[in-house]
């Protein structure tokens, strides 16, 4: 069974969907960081963008959540820490709009979900990637809200990078993947809409479990 999280940059919806995995004790799936990944392999391998994706087929990208922490691996090393930085953050838009790029993407989360109970949080899962989830939410925020939360965790991470920069960029991602001709980000018409800009993390997450407890029951 899979429940999506979809909304833009900074909308809580990655943070939230480890604390309620971690909650409810069930699988979570952050697509957000294997297009980070992918982005890295298009940094990492002065290729023009159509050019890399024979090398990112060739890329050996695994994963695993543990202790509310997801972990991407490119070819053995860990590379969750690298894929974070300002400049993937600039090119993953352009990197996640290459139809070739999120067939292999969506291939490598689909296999992922077959087994177990997941969560997972991206941009277009619940219109694109998994329009028949057992469950779709669609989390907004005002984007200063969403620049603060994310310059915090950019900067908890050790960079070095200014509010407006943030800002900027989360602005800039907003166009990008509400205007891009695959897939654009928008709000799936079965989603139940969840705006995070007053809500407190701890309502976040006792909101979207709840809802999760109930279908799980209604399953049962």
């Amino acid at each position: 069974m899979i429940v999506v999280i979809d909304g833009p940059a900074g909308s809580g919806k990655s943070s939230t969907a480890k604390a309620v995995a971690a909650n409810l004790q069930i699988q979570f799936l952050d697509s957000g960081a294997l297009y980070r990944v992918a982005t890295l392999v298009y940094l990492n391998s002065n290729k023009e963008l159509p050019q890399f994706i024979d090398m990112l087929k060739e890329s050996e990208i695994s994963f695993y959540f543990k202790q509310k922490t997801f972990h991407s691996f490119l070819n053995g090393q860990d590379v969750s820490d690298q894929i974070r930085s300002m400049e993937v953050s600039e090119n993953v838009s352009e990197v996640a709009s290459n139809p070739d790029v999120r067939a292999f993407v969506n291939g490598l989360m689909h296999e992922a979900v077959k087994h177990d109970i997941y969560i997972a949080d991206g941009r277009d899962l619940g219109t694109a990637v998994f329009p028949d989830a057992a469950l779709k939410f669609y989390m907004v925020a005002d984007l200063e809200t969403r620049a603060k939360r994310r310059f915090e965790e950019v900067k908890a991470s050790g960079k070095k990078v200014t509010l407006e920069e943030v800002k900027q960029n989360i602005a800039a991602r907003d166009e990008k993947d509400s205007n891009r001709s695959s897939d654009p980000l928008k709000k799936a018409d079965d989603a139940i809409l969840v705006d995070t800009s007053e809500m407190t993390f701890e309502e976040q997450v006792t909101f979207i479990s709840n809802k999760i407890k109930e279908l799980i029951n209604q399953t049962k």
